[in-house]
């Protein structure tokens, strides 16, 4: 075990994909003698030249529609998207071809390519680098969508989603690069890459989330334990397709539910997690769920962004509202 920020775990586990397999190349702007703006890179273009490590224009539907070439090629292309909001000009190749191709083909052609997207606002970045657009890449057929929320899941499921034969859409939660954890390099344990994880036990609320917002609902599972409330948090991990199995049976153990995420609200995941899971076990709730979202304007400025963000006082109000409790939006059990 290493302890590790979770920067420093995806490039490690690039790292392992690089040495791993050698048709594992990697492209994007400014990955390779700068290694990427987030340091992720740091070092791969020098350890593995600049064949398998490549600096790109920039010009993100190009990089992506290379990397479908290299994908008809054999190889295995990681392509990353500086940041969110720069994503849309790629999501042409990325939805009319990456997620159909292999439909379009009746199976007879893979596109194994791996799209990691640093999303999420907490850093305080100018407009257009704080984005949370996995609802659009979510919602199309072929695509896979998975988020990690600290070091281990983040060495562990690059290193999956870059080994599997679909498509995988990555996003990185980018104000949780900084985190530390232990991280087991093996993969010898690893969960399925679309596979939820119950990371705290809890009888009376179910809280699901996703990438950035784990720890805050880890946050808000201790804080709730000071009013003798016992909350079980679910990381989602995989946002297409979704565990709807863990999170059902977390529901019928607790009766309850709350999710959870920084993107807005209309037509967002969330919206997705409470049809399922009142189609799947309206029996077994015991009040309505409710959902705890970035509001439905364009993410702020940087100086007010933490109003836009879901933070640990509107969680907990959420949770004191599917227990039927006294709650108010300016603070926890204020009055």
């Amino acid at each position: 075990m290493t302890t590790m920020t979770l920067a420093a775990a995806l490039g490690s586990g690039l790292r392992h994909a690089l040495d791993d397999d050698p048709t594992v190349v990697l492209l994007g702007e400014d990955i390779g003698t700068l290694g990427g703006v987030f340091r992720v890179t740091d070092g791969l273009q020098r350890d593995f030249g600049a064949d398998r490590v490549m600096d790109t224009p920039l010009a993100e539907a190009g990089i992506m529609g290379v990397a479908v070439g290299l994908a008809y090629r054999g190889y295995r292309p990681v392509v990353e998207i500086q940041f969110d909001g720069f994503v849309f000009p790629a999501l042409d190749q990325l939805i009319t071809q990456v997620a159909r191709i292999h439909y379009r083909t009746g199976g007879a052609v893979r596109m194994p390519i791996t799209v990691r997207i640093p999303y999420g606002g907490g850093i305080g970045a100018v407009e257009h680098h704080s984005e949370s657009p996995e609802a659009y890449v979510a919602h199309t057929p072929g695509l896979r969508v998975v988020t990690p929320a600290g070091p281990q899941d983040g060495h562990t499921m690059l290193r999956q989603a870059i080994a599997c034969d679909d498509p995988v859409v990555f996003f990185e939660p980018k104000r949780r690069y900084w985190v530390k954890g232990e991280v087991d390099e093996s993969l010898d344990d690893a969960a399925p890459l679309d596979r939820a994880r119950v990371v705290v036990e809890g009888t009376d609320v179910t809280l699901v989330a996703y990438g950035p917002l784990v720890v805050t609902a880890r946050d808000a599972a201790l804080a709730a334990q000071d009013d003798g409330l016992s909350v079980e948090v679910v990381d989602l991990r995989s946002l297409s397709p979704i565990d709807v199995d863990t999170v059902e049976a977390s529901v019928r153990r607790t009766g309850r539910l709350v999710v959870t995420h920084e993107a807005q609200g209309s037509g967002g995941l969330g919206a997705e997690i409470v049809a399922s899971l009142v189609d799947r076990c309206f029996d077994a709730l015991k009040a309505a769920p409710v959902r705890v979202t970035g509001f439905d304007t364009p993410y702020p400025a940087a100086k007010v962004e933490e109003h836009f963000l879901p933070d640990l006082d509107r969680v907990l109000d959420a949770v004191d509202r599917v227990m039927g409790r006294a709650h108010s939006l300016t603070g926890w059990r204020a009055s």
